[in-house]
């Protein structure tokens, strides 16, 4: 049986249980493009994979990204591994190690696959679409999926594909827009259903400005999650859910609604080694079950290690500021160059929780004020790049721009060198 199947069942029969489901979503290609198997400071045990460039075009040190190749074995090794419960796949990725080479046949983690792409996904470099409200689209059937072409045979119940699928979807608050988006949604649920395949439901917070202020937006997600599912029968109904964390109250009245209601978490971006830590550790002790994690496992100076210690922490084996310790320890013995000083690896920041990570500021809340589990720590969150004052009416400092009352840049009175200010900041919110 996969791990998978066992914590499902061991959570909706127990809801003491401490059974926590890990997920790595390696389906960043699917949104990214070239960036999306991540830096290349990290290789699996095979080491590089072939790639040439021409000297006169790229300097020594210019591409930082793996390659497809690189990217294919790490999932590898991490499989290998066996501490995650799920590896989220495209379904190209899915084809090749799933499909063609039966990585998952004899393992206990469950291979998976992102069932749509809606808009807000399409995080390419130099692109908009993220900016503009999300709109619903799928590049994978589900068939391509379970067996890697537009039609399987279903003559028997087997496929060697993947049987779990993440589908996504953004609400705006926006009716026409959320209705689209529910409409697509019911489509997918109606075919899978047909088709027996599984999927767990993915739901964005808002991509553009919904008008809603940022500590509501738990309560916006919640109900529109009930209230969605709420017309769909146990045969049609997600899996899990994978969400951004809001804080407790908001985690707790979604995990308490319905024991059957699993609630999973969403990552972000990469944050500090302790914004991960703490995040699966508080998470869970508020009623989340399931954690994915993407760029913060795929980012990580070694991700074995790395994710060795997320289940180290959900196992209630250690805290989130002993297992940064403890991860610093091993990269120190491996001889591997941590991305910060231990120090400021300790610390909890602000975070974008946006796809492509140009969200101004994080969308979880309660987080301020929360204390660090170890003495000498900051307590409180701290932003990754000043920003000017907010009042109205407020002059700019000499390296901000003029903003409107909400906070938000006040782009019709902002000069030319504000405005690079301004884009300077944004690109080192989502690169830096």
């Amino acid at each position: 049986m996969k791990s998978l199947d066992a914590k499902l069942a061991e959570i909706r029969s127990n809801p003491r249980s401490r059974a926590f489901i890990l997920a790595d979503a390696k389906d960043a290609d699917m949104a990214f493009g070239v960036r999306a198997p991540g830096p290349r400071r990290y290789l699996a045990g095979r080491g590089a994979r072939p790639a040439q460039f021409s000297p006169e075009v790229w300097g020594r040190d210019e591409f930082g990204y793996r390659n497809l190749p690189e990217f294919l074995d790490v999932i590898r090794e991490i499989v290998s591994q066996g501490v995650v419960d799920i590896m989220l796949m495209s379904a190209y990725v899915n084809e090749q190690l799933s499909i063609k080479e039966g990585l998952f046949g004899n393992s206990k983690v469950t291979p998976a696959a992102r069932a749509n792409d809606t808009t807000d996904v399409w995080a390419v470099r130099h692109g908009c679409y993220t900016r503009e409200p999300s709109q619903p689209f799928r590049s994978a059937t589900i068939d391509q999926i379970q067996c890697g072409q537009v039609e399987c045979d279903r003559s028997g119940t087997e496929f060697p594909g993947a049987n779990l699928g993440l589908y996504s979807v953004t609400f705006v608050n926006e009716l026409d827009q959320d209705r689209e988006a529910l409409l697509w949604y019911k489509q997918f649920r109606e075919e899978a259903e047909r088709k027996t395949f599984r999927h767990f439901l993915e739901v964005f917070d808002p991509n553009v400005d919904s008008g809603i202020p940022a500590e509501k937006l738990g309560e916006f997600i919640n109900d529109n999650i009930l209230r969605t599912l709420a017309g769909v029968p146990e045969a049609g109904r997600p899996q899990f859910l994978k969400i951004v964390y809001h804080g407790p109250r908001a985690m707790e009245e979604l995990a308490q609604y319905d024991p059957n209601l699993v609630v999973g978490i969403l990552g972000g971006g990469a944050g500090t080694t302790y914004d991960a830590f703490r995040l699966i550790h508080d998470a869970q002790k508020y009623g989340a079950r399931v954690a994915l994690f993407g760029r913060k496992i795929n980012h990580a100076e070694h991700q074995l290690a790395f994710i060795e210690m997320l289940r180290l922490i959900t196992d209630g084996k250690v805290d989130p500021a002993e297992a940064v310790r403890a991860y610093h320890g091993v990269l120190q013995a491996k001889g591997i160059q941590p991305h910060r000083a231990l120090a400021d690896d300790l610390q909890l920041t602000d975070q974008s929780m946006a796809y492509d990570g140009s969200a101004a500021r994080r969308a979880t809340v309660e987080v301020r004020g929360n204390p660090v589990v170890t003495a000498g720590s900051s307590t409180a969150a701290v932003p990754s790049k000043p920003v000017a004052s907010t009042k109205p009416g407020a002059e700019p400092e000499t390296d901000a721009w003029p903003v409107l009352p909400t906070g938000k840049p006040d782009f019709g009175r902002m000069t030319s060198d504000q405005r690079r200010a301004y884009d300077a900041a944004r690109l080192h919110r989502k690169f830096g």
